[in-house]
């Protein structure tokens, strides 16, 4: 699969998304293949942590491709979906062994989904983080992953930024926490990833899992049921016009519907 590349080098599984024409915007095949790449790594010690970044030297992974959206018709299309990126975003957070996100650039959406739920963020100077969707497409976030966010940063900040639909920079994403170290520029980020990668994975394997499935566990106390939100958003007038209104490059007119 083209659009997402794999190399195991000294230990490290790199998982690269790979549709730099795109800023790495997320196809339905490259959630599922992180997926799978996650559920199915290796713990007999021929690999010891998982690497995740973007090709093309713009974006880690700028959402999902919203041309997809256009197929969408009914409410279970949307319950269907959000599915489907909760169950992604599972895979990643519940991978048996150490995860690093070594993000350059855009990080926005779906990638910026998947770069929080990953154990160890890194990034470069170059950071743009968030979900500028009450700007840009009209849709919601799943409750899940509110929580995610929420417990990560603080509900507060993150309530903010989807308010305004305002994007994070890197000082402010190492001052809350989101990142553990920012650094000059991309060959730095991912440098620092090989020796972060080999130093997180010469650690007790079994600590770290344990240690990644109670913090999971304590994060899911926060479940709530949110289909009927999901599909107020997805099947309005308003999604459907942020979507054509990107796609066209143009400014949506929201109508509340």
């Amino acid at each position: 699969m083209t659009e997402l590349v794999t190399e195991t080098r000294n230990g490290t599984l790199w998982v690269s998304f790979n549709r730099p024409e795109a800023r790495n915007a997320l196809t339905f095949g490259m959630y599922e293949g992180l997926a799978e790449l996650c559920q199915s790594v290796p713990t007999d010690g021929s690999v010891r942590a998982v690497v995740i970044k973007g090709n093309g030297g713009k974006a880690f992974a700028a959402g999902t491709d919203m041309t997809q959206f256009r197929a969408f018709e009914t409410a279970e299309d949307a319950r269907r979906y959000e599915g489907r990126i909760e169950a992604v975003l599972t895979a990643v957070e519940t991978c048996p062994l150490p995860t690093i996100a070594a993000i350059h650039g855009a990080c926005t959406g779906g990638g910026a989904s998947i770069a929080a739920v990953c154990d160890l963020r890194i990034t470069s100077a170059s950071l743009k983080f968030g979900f500028p969707i009450a700007r840009t497409l009209g849709n919601c976030l799943a409750a899940a992953n509110l929580a995610r966010l929420s417990a990560l940063m603080g509900a507060g900040r993150v309530r903010e930024m989807l308010f305004t639909a305002r994007l994070m920079g890197a000082e402010e994403a190492l001052s809350v926490g989101l990142v553990s170290e920012v650094l000059e520029d991309e060959a730095a980020v991912l440098a620092r990833a090989e020796e972060l990668a080999a130093q997180v994975g010469g650690m007790a394997p079994l600590t770290l899992r344990a240690t990644k499935e109670a913090m999971r566990r304590l994060q899911a106390v926060q479940s709530a049921e949110d289909g009927d939100l999901i599909e107020m958003c997805y099947m309005s007038a308003d999604f459907r016009e942020g979507m054509e209104a990107f796609l066209g490059k143009r400014k949506p007119n929201w109508s509340g519907t």
